[in-house]
């Protein structure tokens, strides 16, 4: 297991969908471990597999002292809102205001196979339904309103990371519940 380097926005692997993790093996567990190690050592709230290059429906969370991981989410979000600070590692030092659903129900597997159901509000919520969104090929700054977006995507172009590319904006394929993206 090691620290792995994360992908940064214009990278084409974080503009794809996931496959759907079929295998639960030592390779996946290795998975898991590695990404648990390199959002800890990032440090982030929440780490993708395609953040760190690899093409599977699977992330890790450490969210209020909550070490977790989930494979192949399924959500179902509240209708309820939350308005707050968010931010990326594959966007370092970018933050924005992004609406998320307030609560979530994140059905999924664990790195063995076994059913898991992860139930959040607040922060645990935001941080699963903006992994799950990299899973979708999506980032948060698609969520912005076209102001914030707008700021979003100029500051990338800023920045000392960017490779120089005109940023692109996906819609996500979830539910959105009448709200705006």
């Amino acid at each position: 297991m090691s620290v792995k380097p994360i992908r940064l926005f214009g990278d084409p692997v974080l503009r794809m969908t996931a496959q759907p993790v079929t295998t639960f093996d030592l390779e996946l567990r290795n998975l898991v471990r590695d990404l648990t190690e390199t959002m800890q050592a990032a440090p982030g709230a929440g780490l993708a597999a395609p953040q760190i290059g690899v093409s599977l429906r699977v992330f890790t969370y450490f969210v209020e002292g909550e070490l977790g991981h989930l494979i192949n989410p399924d959500l179902t979000l509240s209708e309820e809102e939350q308005d707050g600070p968010e931010g990326c590692l594959s966007l370092p030092g970018l933050m924005y205001d992004c609406v998320r659903a307030y609560g979530v129900v994140a059905k999924g597997f664990n790195m063995y196979g076994d059913p898991v159901t992860i139930e959040g509000t607040q922060r645990l919520a935001r941080c699963i339904q903006h992994e799950t969104d990299h899973l979708d090929g999506v980032i948060f700054i698609d969520r912005l309103d076209a102001e914030q977006r707008k700021a979003a995507l100029r500051a990338i172009r800023e920045a000392e990371w960017a490779n120089g590319d005109a940023p692109r904006v996906k819609l996500s394929p979830h539910d959105t519940l009448g709200r705006a993206l």
